[in-house]
């Protein structure tokens, strides 16, 4: 994604909220919970930051009523705006280690 674009994304109402809240995978109703965001402006917010290619669909995991519930994690830890030389975005993705982690850690509770 271009800077200019990226920008934008941020910019939006919610965004950086949610990208904050999803260092940790979470479903769509657990960020309108927490962040006090309107579920539909929530989904919303979600598809745009996938497309943004800052937000991935992490798992599915059954729910306590036995439907499959959608969990979300960011992909990047940071990103870096500096206008000193005209724009540059810089984007740092969340590292391996961490997602493998992440991955590990699912694969263990969903054996409970």
């Amino acid at each position: 994604m271009v800077g200019d674009d990226l920008i934008t994304v941020l910019g939006n109402k919610y965004n950086t909220d949610i990208l904050t809240a999803t260092g940790d995978a979470k479903s769509a109703q657990d960020l309108s919970d927490q962040l006090d965001v309107p579920i539909a402006t929530c989904y919303r917010r979600i598809n745009e930051l996938e497309e943004a290619d800052l937000l991935e669909l992490h798992d599915r995991p059954l729910s306590d009523e036995h439907r499959r519930v959608k969990v979300y994690r960011r992909k990047v830890d940071g990103v870096e705006v500096d206008f000193r030389d005209g724009l540059t975005v810089e984007v740092e993705e969340r590292s391996a280690v961490k997602n493998r982690l992440d991955d590990v850690w699912r694969d263990l509770s969903s054996r409970e």
